[in-house]
């Protein structure tokens, strides 16, 4: 079994939180903005990823400049907001972290002042040692600076750490801090995406915590 002092961090968004079906709403509130097309939540499942303008520039057809893209999250976050009291945890998220023996954290690309009461109001505050958001005013960007930064003020070596996340982008960052990655099916990346990256693939949270454990 991997070794106690492993330390885990869990992706929030699409992972511990099930919102996709809020994501692909917000997304297509900013889609129909600029007179964009409507997508579904597979079609955004096959083409979302980081940084998040290139898949607008993708399904809008035309470049994405940091002007445009600013506006276009503002009214994505601006709708998610809005639907946000509709979304719960995962199935299974609650038994899942339950059953990791070692420590854990959150490390979020949603702002930080609105995730960590988010994460108070599903009664998770004491089961993570940090909690990071982006301290930026715009998203859309990699995961990698932010999980640097988030292991920096654990003092947890990438070595050490494993993480849990639904998208490619996460287990690059996992790789860039010489970390391992699980990756979950039931956020908003399309499976066979996930499969094709080559890294360990769970359709389950507690088969991800499995995994984690189970890492060579």
């Amino acid at each position: 079994m991997t070794p106690v002092r492993l330390h885990l961090v869990w992706d929030w968004n699409g992972t511990l939180l099930n919102d996709l079906s809020l994501v692909v709403a917000a997304t297509n509130a900013a889609f129909a903005s600029v007179g964009g097309p409507t997508v579904t939540a597979d079609e955004h499942r096959v083409k979302f990823r980081r940084p998040i303008a290139d898949y607008y520039a993708e399904v809008l057809g035309q470049a994405v400049d940091d002007e445009q893209f600013g506006r276009l999250d503002k009214i994505f976050h601006d709708a998610y907001r809005a639907g946000l009291t509709t979304c719960q945890l995962a199935h299974d998220a609650t038994v899942a972290m339950a059953a990791w023996p070692g420590s854990q954290s959150l490390l979020s690309m949603w702002f930080h002042d609105e995730l960590v009461p988010a994460v108070h109001t599903y009664g998770l505050t004491g089961r993570f040692v940090r909690v990071d958001g982006l301290r930026a005013t715009v998203g859309g960007d990699r995961k990698a600076e932010s999980l640097r930064r988030h292991l920096a003020e654990l003092g947890v070596a990438g070595r050490e750490v494993v993480l849990i996340g639904d998208s490619v982008d996460d287990a690059d960052a996992a790789l860039s801090v010489g970390g391992r990655v699980v990756l979950y099916t039931g956020g908003f990346t399309d499976p066979d995406r996930l499969r094709s990256s080559g890294h360990p693939v769970a359709d389950t949270l507690t088969e991800a915590v499995t995994l984690a454990r189970t890492l060579p």
